[in-house]
């Protein structure tokens, strides 16, 4: 496990964060990788690095599941996938001690949840996670909690390589991560932090519309 770190600098905007990507992850390009965007800002990233690597791409939808009276709090959270799973927050559970059944209906609501997303973003079911060389790619992380999720909860299908990748991020929250990784490419990680967007010069919002271009012109390409 290793990550590659590169001096901070400020990413023109989300494609061209993806294209310097890209180039950092080129060494795996013989592996057809699958390429793991997580939306919405995660998709233009990924889509350059899919394309520069002629790599299928593919969203990654993560629900946080939140304390009953405490949205915010997340005890667990459910990941889409051919076979989605879900990962929990064991000691936060044992504090909250939800009613008994909650926790399953729970994550029962939030995969219909993730059902209704797929259809949004894309009609077809998510490819096979079993085996392969896995990219997830984001545009930037500050917390990790979501990442964290989403990289748990894809280490349960399988893969046969688990490649995290991202242009920016906090060192401290990369140090925490590098673990749930085989390969971890991180091309800045500024001091002090800030937020995301600080470190772009175009950090717009992703648009629902934009996600599902990207997606189907990335699928045509592959064909």
């Amino acid at each position: 496990m290793h990550a590659t770190s590169h001096a901070p600098h400020l990413f023109l905007d989300r494609r061209s964060a993806g294209l310097e990507l890209a180039d950092a992850l080129l060494s795996h390009a013989a592996e057809r990788p699958l390429v793991l965007a997580l939306p919405r800002g995660g998709v233009p990233v990924a889509f350059e690095v899919a394309r520069t690597l002629h790599a299928e791409l593919d969203i990654l939808l993560v629900r946080r599941i939140g304390a009953p009276g405490h949205s915010g709090l997340a005890l667990g959270a459910v990941i889409d996938g051919a076979n989605p799973q879900f990962v929990v927050n064991e000691e936060l559970m044992r504090q909250v001690r939800p009613p008994s059944g909650w926790f399953e209906e729970e994550v029962q609501r939030q995969l219909q949840e993730l059902e209704r997303a797929r259809r949004l973003y894309c009609s077809e079911p998510p490819p096979p996670v079993a085996g392969r060389c896995v990219i997830l790619v984001d545009d930037g992380i500050d917390t990790g909690s979501s990442v964290r999720a989403a990289l748990k909860g894809l280490a349960k299908s399988a893969p046969g390589q688990l490649i995290l990748a991202v242009p920016v991020a906090p060192r401290e929250v990369v140090k925490d991560l590098q673990p749930l990784v085989d390969e971890l490419v991180c091309l800045a990680m500024p001091e002090p932090f800030g937020a995301i967007w600080r470190h772009y010069g175009d950090f717009g919002e992703t648009s629902d519309q934009e996600v599902v271009d990207l997606l189907a012109e990335a699928r045509h390409s592959a064909r």
